[in-house]
């Protein structure tokens, strides 16, 4: 049985965030975002379009008209997944924003804009990343970000998926050794033309991106904020490198260029006033 009828368009899930999300190009092998394999786990029902854009904060996504794009995709009914912080700590100009300050507010906005187009907005916390002290204790990097989205989901009741402390957890459990299995550290038999800097702590191989677009999934389903008949295969432990589906060079270049769209004319910058000057 079928929740819509035959004319009716299957919903889709618009996925933002940064390359820790994104979906993969084949010359970077073995590293995978998450929203790469959420597809996984989820049945036909609903499409994944992944619209993460590696090195972007929750700024430089919306400034640019990432998230316009969307906006002009979506249909009423569909959802849009909201994952930043990862970057949103770098100083440069035009990535950096402020997590109790202007974070908050370009989250604020999206979600309200998602609202606004009938859409579902969810919002997903980063996960932590491998960092540790000369004593081998976790640290706590991205904190004030995952804390800053926490009061954005409270103040606008919007659900939230917790994989800050999903990772969290499972980092402390399996210890610094077996972490580094999971992060992109290019081991010596794989492809030595890997885009890749060959230690990596920030971004995930595919074997952790697989457990975290599963986390995700199971979360929303649990949260009852997608049918569990759309869900499948959360107890499936391999997949072939087709299934989890890098793209080739051209094709990521493409996309990456193509879902940008121009912002309304007439719109301010977020954390600036009619007259353009800094709130």
């Amino acid at each position: 049985m079928t929740m819509y009828g035959h004319d009716t368009p299957r919903r889709r899930m618009f996925v933002t965030g940064d390359s820790t999300v994104v979906t993969r190009s084949v010359d970077y092998l073995p590293m995978a975002g998450w929203g790469q394999c959420m597809h996984l786990f989820l049945t036909p029902d609903v499409e994944i379009v992944n619209c993460a854009r590696a090195r972007a904060s929750s700024k430089s996504y919306y400034d640019r008209g990432r998230f316009q794009w969307i906006l002009n995709q979506v249909r009423p009914g569909d959802y849009i997944v909201i994952c930043f912080g990862q970057v949103d700590w770098e100083t440069e100009k035009g990535l950096h924003t402020e997590p109790f300050e202007d974070y908050q507010e370009y989250l604020r906005t999206m979600v309200r804009q998602a609202r606004e187009a009938q859409a579902h907005p969810i919002l997903v916390l980063s996960h932590e990343r491998r960092k540790h002290d000369k004593h081998d204790n976790l640290l706590r990097f991205l904190t004030l970000y995952p804390m800053a989205m926490r009061e954005i989901a409270e103040e606008t009741a919007t659900p939230l998926v917790d994989l800050y402390a999903q990772s969290l957890e499972w980092w402390e459990e399996i210890g610094p050794a077996a972490t580094k299995e999971l992060f992109a550290y290019l081991k010596p038999y794989e492809n030595p033309l890997a885009n890749l800097k060959g230690a990596d702590d920030t971004h995930c191989r595919a074997e952790a991106a697989v457990e975290f677009a599963r986390f995700v999934v199971r979360a929303m389903r649990d949260q009852g904020l997608v049918p569990a008949h759309w869900v499948q295969g959360l107890d499936r432990m391999e997949f072939t490198t087709d299934e989890i589906g890098w793209l080739d060079t051209d094709t990521f270049n493409r996309v990456t260029k193509e879902r940008v769209a121009p912002l309304p004319e007439g719109t301010l910058p977020i954390g600036t006033d009619a007259k353009g000057a800094a709130r």
